[in-house]
């Protein structure tokens, strides 16, 4: 009787044959029939390989483009006509209003492209030449595109209260650089007579250039948040 035409099992075959080698090989030690019979129970069981392969069927590798990607959102620009909207609600007073002539904006145009400087006398070298480099980084920023003169002078001021309030001294202007730069224009003048700007430039390349300014401002003493 062959393998190949036995109803036998697998098992079944592998221990008739070790009864054969018994009956033909009769003077086989107990030693030799142990090893004899570990080798065919090797062969009848299953590989460790064989079942790691079989249990892994089916299973997908999970990709890398599964894991979700946590970034920081960039911190956004004010809307200038909200702030002018908040600031008609909350209101600046009539002084500061009265403070921001547009006569010395006026009699004081800028070009387009030129790049705006102030300081008042007694601020400190370093931190002048650090604001200029955009190494003091600005509290919030707001973009004046779309304004009017007003909404764009009601901006200006809430920004600077808002910062006053937060006891922060650096802020960032976006006027625009139109044809006729009226809108830098204005904010040129405004700046200069603020009574809490101590110096102001036009902002580095990469943070606006000459479409931006970035503003520095007094602390002040009598604010509650105020740390010496």
């Amino acid at each position: 009787m062959s393998k190949h035409d036995s109803s036998l099992s697998k098992d079944q075959y592998n221990l008739l044959k070790a009864f054969k080698k018994q009956i033909n090989h009769p003077h086989s030690t107990p030693a030799e029939q142990q090893v004899e019979a570990k080798k065919q129970a090797a062969i009848a069981e299953p590989d460790d390989a064989e079942l790691f392969l079989k249990s892994m069927q089916g299973v997908q590798k999970i990709e890398a483009g599964n894991i979700a990607q946590i970034a920081k959102s960039p911190k956004k620009k004010l809307d200038a006509q909200v702030l002018a909207k908040r600031a008609a609600a909350v209101g600046p007073t009539e002084s500061e209003m009265a403070e921001l002539s547009d006569t010395q904006a006026m009699l004081n145009p800028v070009a387009s492209q030129a790049n705006l400087s102030y300081r008042i006398a007694t601020l400190q070298h370093k931190v002048f030449e650090d604001l200029k480099a955009g190494k003091l980084r600005w509290f919030e920023a707001v973009d004046l595109h779309g304004c009017t003169v007003e909404q764009a002078r009601a901006a200006v001021l809430q920004i600077i209260q808002m910062a006053k309030d937060e006891n922060q001294n650096v802020i960032k202007i976006v006027h625009g650089k139109g044809p006729e730069a009226i809108l830098k224009t204005y904010v040129n003048g405004w700046l200069r007579q603020h009574r809490d700007v101590l110096a102001f430039v036009s902002a580095p390349d990469n943070q606006g250039g000459t479409g931006a300014v970035l503003v520095l401002l007094k602390r002040s003493e009598k604010n509650p948040k105020h740390k010496q």
